[in-house]
Order: C-alpha cells, then sequence, then structure tokens
C-alpha cells in the first residue's frame, strides 16, 4: 500500500514521536483527500472549474425564472468533459472509476442539483439501459451520439399513478406483425422535452416474468409520441422534466432492449443512478454548509461574528460531522462498486443517510444565514428546495427504509 503524503504521516523518529503540526483545514477536515490519486483530483477539479464557470453565474436566474436555457450546448459541453455516460467503457464514453463519477456528481450538485440530474438521467438511466441490455446495433446507433452530448436521453418508467411500484405501470406495448405498438403514458420524466431518444419502460404479453415487461428504445420523433414539459415547479427548477405521452407509437422488433426482460432491468438501472444521488446531495449539502460558514465568519452581531457564538459553532461543527461522515460512505460505496462488490441494499442505505442528512444541512444552515438564507443571493434555499425532490426520486425514503428493513431481517414488507 503506498504510504499517504509525508506531510500525513507521523514522525517515526524516537520513542513517543508527535504529529507533526497540520493547519486544520475546514474544507476537509478528515483528510479525505489523501484517498484520492492524481486523476482522481484531475476529474474533480476540471468539473469544478467548469461548473464555477459555466452555471454557478446563471443559476440562480435560471431557477427564478424556472428554466435550464442553453441545455443542448450544456449537454455538449458536458459531453467534451467525458461527463456523460462517465463510468461506461467504450461506444465514446470516458470509462472513468465509479469513485471519479461520484466525483463528478458531487462537483454537479454543488453547483445544483438539476445540472446533477440531467448528467444522472443520461448517463446512469438512458445510457447505462442500452449499454448494459442493448443489443450491439442500438449501442452504436445511439451511444456515441448520447456520450457527446449531441443527443439527449430520458428514461421512462414512472407514471402517473404508478411511482413506487412500477410493476403496476399502465404503460403497453403489443405485437402488430413484426412490430410494437407502445400506448401510455410516462411522469416527472428529466430531460424528456430536450431528448432525442427514450427508454421506455412497458408491459407486454411475453413471459411470465412481472407480466412481461421490457425495455424499448423509442426515437422522440417518432409519429404518436410527445413529451410536455411540466411547469408551476417549487423544486428542480433549473431543471427540463416532462410527461411522455405514447399514443400508438409504432417501433420495429429491433426497438426492444433484447437483455431486459421483467423488473430487474428498469431496478438495476435505477441502483446505478442512486449510487451517483449518494455523492450528489453531499455536493449540494457542501455548498450550503459553505455559505453558512463564510456567513458566520462574517456577519457581525453583538459586536463579533456570529461564528465566535458557541450555538452558532455547535451548528457548524455538527454539519460539518454529517457532511464528511456522508462523503466518505460514498468513497466507501465508491469503491466495493469498482471492485464489483456493491449491493442494492448498500446504494439504498447511502441514498437515504446522504439526501436526508443533506436536507437538515440546508436547513441548519439557512438558520445561520437568517432572513438572507431565503434569497437566491445564497444557494441554501434552491439547494434545500431541489433536495425536496431528490429525497422522492429514485425511491422514496420509505422505500429505502423497506429495502434495510428486508435486508437486516429476511422479512419482505413491501406487500
Amino acid at each position: 500500500m503506498d504510504c499517504p503524503p509525508k506531510e500525513h504521516c507521523l514522525r517515526s523518529e524516537g520513542e513517543g514521536a508527535e504529529p507533526e503540526a497540520i493547519e486544520p483545514d475546514a474544507a476537509d477536515p478528515l483528510g479525505i483527500d489523501d484517498l484520492l490519486g492524481p486523476d482522481d483530483l484531475a476529474i474533480r477539479d476540471t468539473v469544478r472549474t467548469w461548473a464555477a464557470d459555466r452555471v454557478l453565474p446563471h443559476i440562480a436566474e435560471w431557477y427564478e425564472r424556472g428554466e435550464l436555457p442553453g441545455v443542448r450546448e450544456l449537454a455538449r459541453e458536458l459531453g467534451s468533459l467525458g461527463a456523460l455516460g462517465m463510468s461506461l467503457e467504450g461506444y465514446g464514453c470516458a470509462g472513468a472509476s465509479a469513485v471519479q463519477y461520484g466525483l463528478a456528481c458531487l462537483e454537479l450538485e454543488a453547483a445544483d442539483s438539476g445540472i446533477r440530474s440531467l448528467v444522472s438521467v443520461q448517463g446512469s438511466l438512458a445510457m447505462y439501459a442500452i449499454h448494459r441490455f442493448g443489443s450491439e446495433e442500438q449501442k452504436q446507433r445511439w451511444l456515441p451520439g448520447m456520450a457527446s452530448g449531441e443527443i439527449i436521453g430520458c428514461f421512462g418508467l414512472t407514471e402517473p399513478d404508478h411511482g413506487s411500484d412500477p410493476a403496476g405501470m399502465r404503460t403497453y406495448a403489443k405485437r402488430d406483425g413484426e412490430d410494437w405498438i407502445l400506448t401510455g403514458r410516462k411522469m416527472w420524466i428529466t430531460n424528456g422535452s430536450v431528448a432525442g431518444v427514450a427508454v421506455v419502460w412497458a408491459q407486454t404479453d411475453e413471459g411470465e416474468d412481472v407480466r412481461g415487461i421490457r425495455g424499448f428504445v423509442v426515437p422522440t420523433d417518432s409519429p404518436g409520441f410527445s413529451a410536455p414539459e411540466i411547469h408551476h415547479k417549487w423544486s428542480l427548477r433549473a431543471s427540463v422534466t416532462s410527461e411522455l405521452v405514447m399514443d400508438e407509437v409504432r417501433l420495429p422488433a429491433d426497438a426492444v432492449l433484447p437483455d431486459a426482460k421483467g423488473l430487474r432491468g428498469p431496478l438495476s438501472c435505477l441502483s446505478h443512478a442512486r449510487y451517483g444521488i449518494v455523492w450528489g446531495s453531499m455536493g449540494a449539502a457542501r455548498a450550503s454548509f459553505e455559505s453558512a460558514l463564510d456567513y458566520a465568519r462574517s456577519r457581525e452581531q453583538f459586536g463579533r461574528p456570529i461564528g465566535g457564538f458557541q450555538l452558532t459553532q455547535a451548528k457548524l461543527a455538527d454539519m460539518a460531522l454529517e457532511l464528511h461522515k456522508g462523503i466518505l460512505l460514498a468513497h466507501h460505496l465508491g469503491r466495493r462498486m469498482d471492485a464489483g462488490r456493491l449491493r442494492p441494499e448498500q446504494v439504498s442505505f447511502g441514498k437515504l443517510n446522504n439526501v436526508r442528512e443533506a436536507i437538515e444541512i440546508c436547513r441548519t444552515s439557512r438558520t445561520i444565514l437568517g432572513a438572507n438564507g431565503i434569497s437566491l443571493e445564497y444557494p441554501v434555499m434552491r439547494h434545500a428546495t431541489n433536495l425536496e425532490s431528490v429525497l422522492t426520486y429514485e425511491g422514496t425514503v420509505e422505500m429505502h427504509q423497506l429495502v434495510l428493513g428486508k435486508a437486516l431481517t429476511g422479512l419482505d414488507a413491501f406487500r
């Protein structure tokens, strides 16, 4: 095992050696960066710089207007960074490690959850489904353009009446000769209105596994397909959210994902996306914590900075504990994913803990900022409202609690 940098090692000369004097680092109090190699740090810093240049100067305005202008250009820029389908191999994808992908998610969500959602849905849902379950022809047709950001993808699983119970979906695909006829609706679909391709899951009469649920690769210019955008959101406002409507969309036989049968297909995609949330939520938490810390150092009341008062320091200490424990948890899960040992219930562990703690960090940060905390001049309220959506999508709190409960007891409480 490589020794950590010398400045982080204990002195070894003589009995009772003392640690070298190292100044505390408020940004990394546990020295978590020591777990990262040069390539990891380079990827993290590249994404952080891009977000600082392209997102942070504009995000408050985009959020207030409830839109994400220039989303196609942003997608192409993210593609040029290698951030789309980042952990996938081949077809123009970067082939990065799970930890490197997680670091990118953290930096993107430190800017805004909507930007991380764009990348997660593109790479961890739409691209992952095609890469994992698609034919070679499907991969060659779609993945290079999606990796570059020239083609945006979306993932249609949730329906107006079926979210946590996807087995009850009503979207249906029936055979018509060699073709498929796809009919149904999907709801709360990120990227839907700007997507060139949609991965849509539907009931069929084929097979006995959950009534033959299959995945279909649907070009969005297909007759009968539409994706009206959803407005009037108070969360993820700088994100494209849509409904998908399929009105007897005719698809060729080769539109079906050949290696995905039953719910295991879409659920494995969701597990991959949830992993990115484990990291991303800590980005939103970090941005809020840093905003509160800076404010506490400069805001004066009763003749001195409020950061010098005990109650404020207690809040900052508690937030730092949960923030950096969450980042350590994300690192641990990333190492397990890179080793091929990450289990779905472990992803649920991370998603449940980190999003829940991130929301609490945002709320506590808001109290330090006082009335200023509700202003878009600061990122805290924007992150807090975004995380309310992140808490729900890719599995609600209750669903992840039941996943963990089943893993702990061996008893299924879902039904």
